[in-house]
């Protein structure tokens, strides 16, 4: 009986091995395959968070100053990203198609710093199955589709907020969308972004995975906005 049982350990351990390699195999057969995923997240950076982070740090590069001039932007788009349910593809060309100059430019009142612009081109765009100006069509789309609540539109002082707040605020304004489909991330003390998630056809829907990686903190500061 002990030698029977042994056998039957390890007949089980190779069933257990044998199905993890097939469900790995199939998520490595789509892995960063253009076009060959599940959702988008929409992130939407809170621009005054980044430009004071950036400012302790003491980065002032040309991205840097292209966002955190005089220009007084709140929420900003960060990028359009193809998700899987769990996980996501990047860099799906290598080297990626170059982007045009004039689609660079045209995203600038959305996307305010040209490198961020080339990057999610690279980074996000290449895995979207679309060419370069469709996904910059998509991502102005996407962005069309969210109302940013007017309380957040022109904060001319700090504010501190339970993420939790934040998240009603934008289900308020938005007909459609419920608290799985969106989540805010923050750093040690500030609010970093809001993060929605969409169908392909840019249609809210939940995403358990992005919720999963939300902001835990009680409270988060949103600085205020730039000449606020």
């Amino acid at each position: 009986m002990p030698r029977l049982d042994t056998i039957s350990r390890f007949l089980i351990s190779v069933a257990i091995i044998l199905c993890s390699a097939v469900g790995a195999s199939a998520q490595d057969r789509r892995q960063n395959a253009p076009g060959e995923f599940d959702f988008y997240v929409l992130s939407l950076s809170w621009s005054p968070s980044f430009c004071e982070a950036a400012s302790e740090r003491g980065n002032n590069g040309r991205g840097t100053q292209a966002q955190c001039g005089g220009r007084p932007y709140s929420f900003v788009v960060h990028g359009l990203w193809p998700q899987y349910e769990r996980g996501f593809p990047e860099y799906c060309q290598r080297p990626s198609p170059r982007l045009a100059r004039s689609i660079m430019s045209s995203m600038l009142d959305l996307m305010p710093a040209p490198g961020l612009i080339y990057n999610e081109w690279d980074k996000h765009g290449t895995c979207s199955g679309l060419g370069e100006r469709a996904y910059f069509e998509a991502i102005r789309k996407a962005r069309a589709t969210v109302k940013i609540p007017e309380e957040f539109l022109q904060l001319s002082e700090p504010k501190t907020v339970a993420p939790d707040e934040l998240e009603t605020a934008f289900i308020k304004v938005n007909p459609g969308l419920s608290n799985s489909a969106i989540s805010v991330t923050c750093d040690s003390k500030r609010l970093s972004e809001v993060r929605i998630c969409l169908s392909k056809d840019l249609q809210f829907r939940s995403c358990e995975e992005i919720d999963r990686r939300a902001c835990r903190r009680d409270q988060v500061l949103m600085p205020p906005v730039r000449g606020g």
